[in-house]
């Protein structure tokens, strides 16, 4: 179940690539949408379910929210220390950098994806639901990084064909995660803090990432209203299947 999920984020990464690769029309108001999937999954689902374990381990949840903090700051480290973010095009205008700094970070951002689909395999062993919801927060934003491998190739100075193979390795990257979590149990625990984890590290990506290139060069106002349309849409799922 956990693979065949994990097939929509093959797909949302090749099109966020292809999107790159042609066209970036209203592109910022599919960001914003996403952004709000990613904010409601952690706030409606990853922290609930997180609680939950805690309470049922008798786990101190000070220690899940360690976890927590820590995905956020994880990332964020890798980010600086690679230059996973692809900065804003604008803002490299007239300015290339060696090809080899674009792999490098195209790399970074498949491990990222790698991460992901494990991510839903590990979801699928807290349960279907959660298993679906991280699924459908990783297809969100699997969406950016297969826009952000394609624009980090090129602003580095790639041709057409590299940046096409690294987004290729980029989609199947979550289909291996996805994979290899299913050969691994993970007791409840250990469960419980990778989940929080997870949530740190979505949070990062949907603040640190995606809500600050969905709001450049364009009005916020209706990039906010898809933000919290897509926060109400997975508040509105959680309370249906719940």
């Amino acid at each position: 179940m956990a693979i065949l999920v994990a097939l929509g984020s093959v797909v949302a990464t090749v099109v966020g690539g292809v999107v790159a690769l042609r066209s970036r029309d209203r592109l910022h108001l599919i960001l914003g949408f996403s952004a709000g999937v990613l904010l409601g999954v952690i706030a409606f689902d990853l922290i609930p379910e997180v609680a939950d374990l805690a309470k049922e381990t008798g786990a101190n949840m000070r220690w899940f929210m360690v976890a927590f903090a820590a995905g956020f700051l994880v990332l964020h480290v890798l980010e600086r220390a690679v230059s996973l973010h692809h900065a804003h095009e604008q803002e490299y205008a007239g300015h290339r950098h060696d090809p080899s700094l674009g792999v490098i970070s195209a790399l970074a951002l498949a491990a990222h994806s790698f991460m992901d689909g494990f991510a839903i395999g590990i979801g699928f062993q807290a349960g279907t639901m959660i298993g679906v919801l991280v699924a459908t927060a990783v297809i969100a934003h699997d969406f950016c990084d297969g826009l952000n491998t394609v624009s980090v190739m090129r602003i580095h100075g790639a041709q057409r064909r590299p940046a096409q193979l690294m987004l290729g390795l980029d989609a199947i990257a979550p289909l291996l995660g996805a994979a290899t979590a299913g050969f691994i149990h993970v007791p409840t625990p250990v469960l419980g803090a990778y989940l929080a984890f997870f949530a740190g590290f979505l949070l990062y990506i949907a603040t640190g990432d995606i809500l600050p290139e969905a709001h450049t060069l364009h009005p916020s106002r209706m990039t906010l209203g898809m933000t919290v349309l897509g926060t109400a849409a997975i508040g509105a799922v959680v309370s249906v299947m719940g």
